[in-house]
């Protein structure tokens, strides 16, 4: 899995590369709309990808919690689920 994922990097890399090296020059118009579609796209990436992150974050924080034998509920307080009617 760990060279799958690297090899997809290495592909990206070099694709980005490429690109940047061999591009060649436009002289088009760029509508407003579509300039706020992709800064919308690249927004949601970004908020995908910081999910994804915060979401493994937590695991590997779970992950070793559990390892280390550390609570991390240990000092805050529950409250009971008791429904009192008076």
């Amino acid at each position: 899995m760990k060279k799958e994922i690297l090899r997809l990097l290495g592909i990206g890399y070099l694709c980005t590369c490429g690109m940047l090296l061999f591009g060649a020059n436009s002289q088009a118009y760029i509508d407003p709309s579509v300039a706020t579609y992709a800064i919308q796209a690249v927004a949601g990436i970004v908020i995908a990808i910081g999910a994804v992150a915060g979401i493994y974050f937590r695991r590997a924080k779970k992950k070793l919690n559990d390892k280390l034998g550390i609570d991390e509920n240990k000092n805050k307080e529950v409250e009971s689920d008791d429904i009192v009617i008076k």
